[in-house]
């Protein structure tokens, strides 16, 4: 050991010498935190400087940016050195470093539809204010979507009656609304998505931005003046649950309230379904998906008052677990919920649901949610596998949409598609969510089924023709792909399941007899008259 220490001695000292020539560590952060920097900086936002004319002076040309000394240049006026500008629809948000950056562009859709859910809010809640809503892009396709025959229809019909529908105050983006609505987020970090609602959501009389930093804080006024919307949006310090708290009455409750925390907001709802008022909107985000998934059953119970269950309709399930866990507490206050929509995209679920004042309707919490029948009685082993029921919940067993209002939002979206940078996926989901059965808790997938008998996988239509001809209803889910949301019982989907396998079957002698395969494949389908649709549901499967 000591000779080979004395050989790499040498070595050593000559490393030592050489240091020198070598570049230092801070050079090294300097370079690797300029090209950082460029990376994440939006092209957009230096090409397009008139986007916001208070602040053309101040962002760079595409020259300046795309030049090889560009990281060498002084910072823009109303810039300090090592920010950086990100821009999301019509908001650009100055953040401190690329290191302390928390931007997450896959939430830009979260905000795209909270944006356009707030809108369609705003114009339904408004207009009993005498306030109408105009959205920038929207009169085009007012005027294309009616015909000249029902523009004097309706013409002849107000100078008929002398009057007119139209409210006397008009709200457009931007411009402060004395009888609009009064937003909080609770969890604002830089205030990207206040600064969205004041620039892009009509009708707002204030939008206050909470963060518990002061970093935060200092931030999002930063911000607000940088947009041009501090006469809307006022920074706030403070716990979330606190500020809530302290708006309990009645003339001081916020009309919407958002919150998107990291992970759980089990510790919020009871504040906020007392700070919205009464008709307000609660847009709540869940990203603690792992818990309300299934993979923890009693830390969802402990948290929202549910047992998760891991099976493949683990995303509906959490949507409705948050459902019944925020009615409960709005029970206690003698308040009730009314879900609007409620969609589980990427990583996370997101509801948007009205809370109103109504002690009658509270006495009917008690049938809105989905329990473990009691009668007749339920035995300990499923009589289709012969394997243990696996217990879960409550959960809210009501719709999770409003058809209509969700209709709504989806016309608005597709009539305007230049308004979002998602539009087409906020579109397509909606699209899909006004499809769903309302009256359907949950959903099977058809290659679980399949899974369970060790058979090939049905076609997903054909699966579906198989139920419509046996009389029943079936829809698709936006929460999975090859979901099946269907009102028939268990055992009608096994009957088509074996039917299936009759045409594709399997080894029965490779299944072992205790498996729930073995078990479901050993009882026939059900005769033709007791079951018309089993000969057509072969004729659709073979």
């Amino acid at each position: 050991m000591l000779v080979r220490t004395a050989r790499l001695l040498p070595l050593i000292a000559a490393n030592h010498l050489c240091y020198s020539r070598l570049p230092s560590a801070i050079q090294i952060l300097g370079w690797s935190l300029g090209r950082t920097l460029r990376t994440m900086e939006p092209q957009k936002a230096a090409q397009d400087p008139t986007d916001h004319p208070q602040t053309a002076a101040s962002a760079p040309s595409s020259a300046e940016t795309t030049g090889p000394r560009a990281s060498e240049k002084s910072p823009p006026e109303g810039l300090l050195p090592g920010e950086t500008v990100v821009k999301e629809g019509k908001a650009s948000i100055l953040f401190p470093s690329a290191n302390e950056v928390f931007y997450n562009p896959v939430q830009e859709f979260n905000r795209d539809l909270t944006c356009a859910v707030i809108t369609e809010f705003a114009r339904d809640l408004l207009v009993q204010r005498g306030v109408k809503v105009v959205v920038p892009g929207e009169k085009e396709r007012v005027v294309v979507s009616l015909s000249e025959e029902a523009e004097q229809t309706d013409g002849q019909k107000d100078q008929a009656d002398g009057q007119t529908d139209e409210p006397a105050l008009t709200a457009t983006v931007g411009e402060k609304c004395e009888r609009g609505l009064r937003v909080l987020e609770g969890l604002a970090a830089s205030g990207l998505r206040s600064v969205r609602f004041a620039l892009e959501v009509p009708g707002l009389q204030s939008v206050t931005a909470n963060d518990f930093s002061t970093k935060a804080a200092a931030l999002i006024s930063r911000n607000a003046r940088y947009n041009g919307v501090d006469h809307l949006l006022q920074a706030s310090c403070q716990d979330a649950s606190m500020l809530m708290y302290e708006k309990r009455g009645k003339k001081e409750r916020y009309d919407v309230i958002d919150l998107d925390p990291y992970g759980s907001p089990a510790t919020f709802l009871d504040a906020a379904v007392q700070a919205v008022a009464d008709g307000g909107l609660l847009c709540i985000t869940c990203t603690d998906m792992a818990v309300m998934a299934g993979n923890s059953g009693e830390t969802c119970y402990s948290k929202y008052g549910s047992v998760s269950i891991k099976a493949k309709y683990c995303h509906e399930m959490a949507l409705r677990i948050i459902l019944h866990s925020l009615d409960q507490r709005a029970a206690v206050y003698q308040r009730y919920i009314h879900p609007l929509l409620s969609v589980s995209v990427d990583f996370y679920i997101r509801v948007f649901v009205r809370v109103f004042t109504g002690q009658a309707t509270v006495k009917n919490s008690a049938s809105m949610k989905y329990s473990a029948a009691t009668g007749p009685p339920v035995g300990p082993d499923c009589g289709h596998c012969g394997q243990r029921h696996q217990m879960g919940g409550p959960i809210w067993a009501e719709p999770i949409h409003d058809s209509a209002f969700v209709q709504k939002v989806l016309s608005a979206v597709s009539g305007n598609p230049t308004r979002f940078g998602t539009s087409k996926r906020i579109e397509g989901v909606l699209s899909m969510v006004t499809e769903e059965l309302e009256d359907v808790p949950l959903y099977y997938t058809v290659d679980q089924l399949s899974s369970t008998v060790h058979c090939n996988t049905p076609p997903l239509l054909q699966f579906r023709s198989a139920l419509l001809h046996a009389g029943h209803r079936v829809s698709l889910s936006h929460a999975c792909k090859n979901a099946i949301k269907t009102d028939a019982p268990p055992a009608v989907i096994w009957d088509v399941m074996r039917c299936w396998e009759k045409s594709n079957p399997v080894k029965r002698e490779k299944l072992s007899q205790t498996s729930p395969a073995f078990k479901i494949l050993s009882t026939e389908p059900r005769s033709d008259q007791s079951h018309p649709g089993v000969a057509l549901t072969e004729n659709i499967l073979s």
